[in-house]
């Protein structure tokens, strides 16, 4: 991709590396860490069980400083009766409405991969940090025009750099879910570890296989400012494990179209793309297609047990959304072939 020193980079970038946010346990009482590697213990529930107020008010503030949503903790389930939804999440402008497709409820985020080697003095990571953020600020430039031309607002999301695991209002990020979009916080994480794995584990190198990681996080976030996510997330709580895999199928395919859409909006904005660029982010959908990682992990292929779509299902889907260059183009969920 093409990149040069005066190219703008995004201010929503938090870089955590290197930091940690204490863990909590649950045996009898909350641990939190305390001054110079003490522990405050609070007990929980009185002689007959249960929470007093005072508890809870103090757990609940102690979770808060360290960047836990007390709400995750205490929800067991989805609360309050979700409207009986009889069109499935459309994109703007898409007329089709069709039976709500069946889906399947592993609700994994991506995983993904691979550090650029430093081209000069500066380290690698911080070399791949700064690119980050030169690719976030071209998907602000580029949804910031084209929900201007939907006549609604972009709202631009947060990314995270973190290391190994890190608090969010989704639950606590660990490294092995690979990069993810979190709709409770607005914030896309990532632990810079995962773009090793995408050029060693998944053979996807390349700084256009970085870029397609990002586009499709960003997808996700559109998704949930045109109201998708929340409808996809009310149906699949009404639907059984392998119906609600099927639905975020629908959904992370549709993530994958926005990504294309982004890649020709930005070349044709910016003149971003370089011979090959395409082919890397091909070449990374189809190697982290269920199918592949499937083989891969388990030598066998379960086709309800896909949560983001097969390596040609990922691939055809970004080819979509680049051949267009419109969102309207990514209605997965109305699709009859995905």
């Amino acid at each position: 991709m093409r990149y040069d020193e005066q190219d703008r980079e995004s201010s929503n970038v938090e870089d955590v590396r290197g930091r940690s946010r204490g863990r909590f346990r649950m045996p009898g009482g909350f641990n939190f860490p305390g001054g110079r590697g003490r522990r405050i213990r609070i007990p929980i529930g009185g002689r007959r069980g249960g929470f007093s107020l005072t508890t809870l008010l103090i757990v609940g503030a102690l979770m808060l400083f360290f960047g836990i949503n007390p709400l995750d903790f205490f929800r067991s389930g989805p609360t309050g009766g979700a409207p009986d939804y009889t069109q499935v999440p459309r994109m703007p402008g898409s007329e089709r409405t069709q039976p709500r497709p069946q889906a399947d409820a592993r609700n994994r985020p991506l995983g993904f991969p691979s550090d650029r080697p430093g081209a000069s003095g500066v380290p690698a990571r911080d070399e791949l940090a700064t690119f980050i953020k030169r690719v976030l600020a071209d998907t602000e430039d580029v949804w910031h025009r084209e929900f201007r031309n939907l006549g609604r607002r972009y709202r631009e999301p947060k990314l995270v750099l973190y290391t190994g695991s890190w608090p969010t209002a989704c639950g606590r990020g660990q490294a092995a879910m690979g990069p993810f979009y979190c709709p409770a916080d607005q914030k896309i994480y990532i632990d810079l570890s995962f773009y090793e794995q995408l050029k060693s584990r998944f053979k996807a190198p390349g700084d256009f296989a970085q870029a397609y990681v990002i586009a499709h996080e960003v997808g996700h976030h559109i998704q949930f400012l045109l109201g998708i996510a929340t409808q996809v997330q009310q149906m699949k709580a009404r639907l059984s494990k392998t119906q609600a895999n099927r639905v975020q199928v629908r959904m992370e395919l549709q993530a994958d179209c926005l990504a294309g859409v982004w890649a020709k909006l930005n070349d044709q904005l910016k003149n971003r793309l370089e011979p090959g660029d395409i082919e890397e982010g091909l070449n990374a959908a189809s190697a982290i297609g269920d199918d592949m990682i499937q083989r891969r992990t388990t030598g066998r292929v379960v086709p309800d047990a896909f949560t983001h779509g097969s390596s040609e299902q990922r691939v055809r889907w970004f080819k979509v959304g680049f051949d267009s260059g419109r969102m309207q183009a990514c209605d997965t969920f109305s699709a009859q072939r995905l």
